[in-house]
């Protein structure tokens, strides 16, 4: 079986952050593609044990060749059984792959900062069973993994696709994590955003926290130091659910700085 995760980036100088320090962590090598500086997408998945798409810049709604080119190749991912995860561009992929719409909110607000989120039944029950237990849910059944808030750097978001199962809600954008089939997840959320990537997309991005909605750049740290851990036991748990037996590499491999 394939110990490699195929890792899809949209910029030049983009990172899978902590998403992929810790698939590392569990054995697995990254092959980075970057599609829009003219890296191909494999035929197959046959040498990849799953797929993630990662955010960026663009819109799933770009005209961009290589943007249609891969919302068109997540058929490929979805095919193949194999683990497939979006993350904000990448489950706006997924979502319009699966022929739902991805638009702006209709009042043009945004999230771009830390804002909260709550689980469904169903992704409440999303880690059922992990080491023996119902570790999902706390006595009261209110998914102790979850965070009650994540990072987002988002414009648009998507409609639940037909066949899909909502995992967790938002205010202004209500679809925020869905689960298609047993192996393809979509979320509109960053929890690969380390403290270094933070800096550097409030830096680069620091108009965008003039739009409605956004939180302002020192709300940012001061919400990281308060539900940062959350999303890391979130992270861990969910990975681990993922990539499943696939996960479980002997020694694993040491781990390069995200």
């Amino acid at each position: 079986m394939s110990s490699s995760i195929l890792i899809v980036l949209h910029q030049e100088h983009s990172s899978p952050g902590r998403v992929g320090l810790r698939l590392v962590e569990r054995g697995f090598r990254l092959d980075v593609r970057r599609p829009c500086l003219g890296d191909p997408l494999p035929e197959t998945l046959d040498q990849h044990a799953g797929a993630i798409i990662f955010g960026g810049p663009q819109s799933a709604n770009d005209c961009h060749d290589y943007v249609r080119a891969e919302i068109d190749w997540i058929g490929v991912a979805l095919k193949s059984g194999k683990p497939y995860l979006g993350i904000c561009l990448g489950a706006q992929m997924l979502a319009r792959h699966l022929g739902a719409r991805v638009e702006p909110h209709p009042e043009g607000l945004v999230e771009i900062g830390y804002y909260p989120i709550r689980p469904t039944v169903a992704g409440t029950g999303l880690f059922a069973g992990r080491n023996g237990a119902d570790e999902g849910a706390d006595a009261e059944g209110n998914g102790s993994l979850w965070p009650d808030h994540v990072y987002h750097w988002h414009r648009e978001g998507f409609e639940l696709p037909a066949g899909a199962q909502l995992l967790a809600e938002g205010e202004a954008f209500p679809n925020q994590a869905f689960r298609y089939g047993p192996a393809a997840y979509g979320i509109q959320f960053h929890p690969e955003v380390t403290h270094h990537m933070m800096c550097r997309w409030t830096t680069r991005g620091s108009e965008r926290m003039n739009l409605p909605g956004a939180r302002p750049r020192q709300a940012h740290f001061i919400d990281r130091l308060l539900h940062d851990g959350r999303v890391r036991l979130w992270l861990d748990a969910f990975i681990d659910h993922w990539v499943g037996a696939q996960g479980r590499t002997p020694g694993g491999a040491t781990p390069q700085p995200a």
